[in-house]
């Protein structure tokens, strides 16, 4: 559902005219991304578990390990520039409607696409530098459905106080606090406008080309927050398995319904091309 329903998106941005506008370009970077977080993650524990019915192995390689770790950390990064990005164009669109055209434009919209999807690759890689040096595990039974660093961490006999303050630091300021205040910012802007309107059809139309990303932004923030941001104990172990489940496949599977449901353009874009495809 996750992968049929965000690849129907992406299609619909690349082949539908009306939407090549800035916001569902950013839609289609995130329905990117929503596509292989969950395919990095829930595919190689799908493949362990058949694999261990059939021949009774369900061992991954330390290396696959690292790699699916930094990939996840990667695209989890880029989500949430990208929904930064998101929140700019609203901004822009609902406080600067005349002047949207000049400043969302093709280039830039390339540009912010462009420092979303290096900066995520970049930011991760001291994590995948100072956690391939460790030596020493407890066990080698992750309690976890994916390679994610906080068991990782917990598994770990190696001195990891450099890693955790790394995480702390980098983690909760730059991956986290930097994008949520970025993200928010604008909404105070959005609102106050939204505020300023005195129609209640024009209040109306202007807080329902937002509510979508807004809907998405919350989700997601409050997934992280119940994943990361706790004590790291046996029974937060426990319960993040559940917060990362609903993160890499309930979110991604919720947004294509969110941005379907609740948009006009979307939906006769997808009955447009579902009567061409029909008389065809």
């Amino acid at each position: 559902m996750t992968v049929c329903g965000n690849m129907t998106l992406l299609l619909l941005v690349c082949l539908e005219p009306r939407l090549h506008t800035p916001m569902y370009f950013f839609l289609g970077n995130l329905s990117f991304l929503d596509v292989f977080c969950l395919t990095i993650t829930l595919h190689k524990i799908l493949l362990s578990y058949m694999s261990a019915n059939i021949t009774g192995n369900n061992y991954v390689s330390f290396l696959w390990c690292i790699i699916q770790f930094y990939i996840f950390s990667c695209f989890a990064c880029n989500q949430l520039l990208i929904l930064t990005a998101m929140s700019y164009d609203r901004y822009v669109a609902i406080c600067r409607p005349l002047q949207y055209p000049i400043i969302m434009n093709s280039k830039v919209c390339g540009l912010l696409a462009m420092a979303c999807w290096v900066t995520s690759f970049i930011e991760v890689i001291p994590y995948v530098a100072l956690l391939s040096k460790f030596s020493c595990y407890k066990s080698n039974i992750i309690n976890h459905f994916f390679c994610d660093l906080v068991p990782l961490l917990s598994l770990s006999c190696s001195d990891t106080s450099t890693l955790k303050l790394l995480s702390l630091i980098e983690g909760l300021l730059l991956l986290t606090l930097a994008p949520f205040v970025l993200t928010f910012t604008p909404y105070v802007f959005i609102i106050s406008s939204i505020l300023r309107i005195r129609s209640n059809i024009g209040r109306r139309k202007a807080f329902y080309t937002c509510s979508s990303h807004l809907t998405v932004v919350i989700l997601l923030y409050v997934t992280l927050v119940c994943q990361y941001l706790r004590p790291t104990t046996a029974d937060s172990l426990e319960s993040n398995k559940l917060f990362s489940l609903f993160n890499t496949a309930a979110v991604p599977m919720l947004n294509p319904l969110i941005y379907s449901l609740k948009n006009r353009d979307v939906k006769s874009s997808l009955r447009r091309r579902l009567k061409l495809a029909k008389y065809q």
